[in-house]
């Protein structure tokens, strides 16, 4: 009776994918503190915003969302100010755990959130909303980037006829800093649907009305993550792309909520 009655949910599964029903769920779920955290991201823009006083424009605009990372973080950021591409500026955005000193770089901007979030997604749309720049890319406080990850990725991005986003190959190391694997998984929309294989570290895009990540709350229960949601969400409109070599050094992190990305599996 059991295997019978599960049986409309595996048709949904096959036919849908499992990550795109579990998000249709979340929306529904957690719609009423999605509005709320919006509500506060727009207010929060807004007073930093005042404290910047002019929005950092470049070319490329890189997003570092952080909390509670110091050392971490200081190895982000100089791995982001040493890309070969010098139109870049880099703004970090602390979710209320304060911030460590940061390099003397006019390129660097930093601001901190008045209160914790918790929510990597309305983080980082605050860093989005507070650049002016036609790319932008995303790097976690606990990962670094090969100084050519942004060259790589414009050469295709400003090639002629070359896409709105591109993500590019991921080196994932252990903690002790030995290399695991490398995931460079060409983009396909239908297999999104059922894994993973998705990351915003790698991810550089066109900045458009596509560009904001969701405002969920997602807790280690709550999947698919905020960096699956966006690129497949992006690329309903615009054409992503894979290039497919190693320039983000991605740590497995034991405490991170999500590291077993194409191999995962659904809950029961």
């Amino acid at each position: 009776m059991r295997r019978i009655a599960r049986a409309p949910w595996e048709l949904l599964k096959w036919a849908f994918g499992w990550l795109v029903l579990f998000e249709t769920r979340n929306k529904l779920v957690l719609a009423p503190s999605a509005l709320r955290l919006r509500r506060f991201e727009t207010a929060e823009t807004v007073r930093l915003a005042a404290v910047l006083g002019q929005a950092p424009e470049a070319l490329v605009a890189t997003v570092i969302a952080t909390h509670r990372r110091p050392e971490a973080l200081l190895e982000a950021v100089r791995s982001a100010l040493d890309q070969t591409v010098r139109d870049h500026v880099v703004i970090v955005v602390d979710d209320c755990a304060g911030l460590p000193e940061l390099p003397d770089d006019p390129r660097l901007f930093a601001v901190s959130l008045s209160r914790n979030t918790a929510t990597a997604g309305v983080v980082r749309n605050v860093g989005i909303r507070l650049t002016r720049s036609r790319y932008v890319a995303f790097l976690d406080d606990d990962n670094l980037w090969e100084p050519d990850h942004l060259e790589q990725a414009l050469a295709v991005l400003r090639a002629p006829g070359g896409p709105d986003a591109v993500y590019t190959a991921l080196r994932r190391v252990l903690p002790d800093g030995t290399e695991m694997d490398i995931l460079s998984v060409p983009f396909d929309r239908r297999r999104s649907a059922r894994e993973s294989f998705l990351d915003t570290n790698a991810f550089v895009a066109r900045r458009n009305g596509s560009l904001h990540f969701s405002r969920l709350r997602r807790t280690p229960e709550v999947l698919p993550r905020e960096d699956w949601e966006l690129i497949r969400r992006y690329s309903r409109r615009h054409e992503v792309r894979h290039v497919p070599c190693p320039t983000v050094r991605y740590l497995v992190n034991p405490a991170s909520f999500y590291t077993a990305w194409e191999g995962s599996a659904p809950p029961a």
